[in-house]
């Protein structure tokens, strides 16, 4: 058993990952562009509540992965989301506590999850990068794996109380390897591009998914 998932993450991996997919339809793309050993930063675009749930459960690694600090304080489901290695970012802010247990991580060859726009779209499409994220890429100067997520903003759009049972699509694009640069004199002039190399990335994983073959998602 992978020592890196707990069974309660592999559990909810699996009843996430076969519900969906069986119910509804999942197209799981790129996988072999998933690191197999060492640190990653993965960083996906989003569209619905959908998005973490699904990404954790086809990813072949564990991922560890940022959540709103609002769910961690709601019975239950801030329990759970801490069993399936979820730590908590304070939104709209900047938020260093978050940063430091991501940069912790990532220095234990684990894999981390981000979704660089900082929240869901409000209409399906990809919304501009929030910068901190891709400074965090350029601090920890680990491959940044994207992964472009499509059909769940038609499944689960924010405003909507409840899923429906659409297909969705998953692509994990090849990784892109940033130079890590320590100094924020250093990273600075670096942001402007890495971001637009991240997200051009993921316009295309989210819109075409045409990397990779698809794999079977049970």
């Amino acid at each position: 058993m992978p020592a890196d998932r707990p069974l309660i993450y592999r559990t909810c991996q699996w009843i996430a990952r076969t519900g969906w997919s069986r119910l509804a339809g999942l197209d799981v793309r790129g996988l072999e562009n998933v690191p197999k050993k060492g640190a990653f930063l993965l960083i996906a675009n989003h569209e619905s509540n959908l998005d973490p749930i699904l990404i954790q459960a086809v990813c072949p690694r564990a991922v560890h992965a940022m959540a709103k600090s609002s769910q961690f304080l709601v019975p239950v489901v801030g329990a759970l989301v801490r069993s399936i290695l979820a730590f908590p970012v304070r939104r709209y802010q900047v938020d260093p506590h978050a940063v430091r247990i991501a940069l912790r991580r990532l220095g234990a060859n684990q894999g981390v999850a981000v979704y660089i726009e900082g929240e869901r779209s409000w209409d399906g499409r990809l919304q501009s990068a929030r910068p901190g994220t891709v400074r965090l890429a350029l601090k920890a100067g680990v491959p940044v794996l994207p992964c472009g997520i499509s059909g769940s903003y038609e499944a689960w759009p924010r405003w909507s109380s409840k899923p429906q049972l659409l297909p969705i699509r998953i692509t994990f694009g090849v990784p892109i390897n940033l130079p890590r640069l320590d100094s924020r004199r250093e990273r600075e002039p670096a942001v402007a591009e890495a971001t637009a190399t991240i997200m051009g990335a993921l316009e295309r994983l989210s819109v075409a998914g045409t990397v990779g073959e698809a794999a079977p998602a049970s």
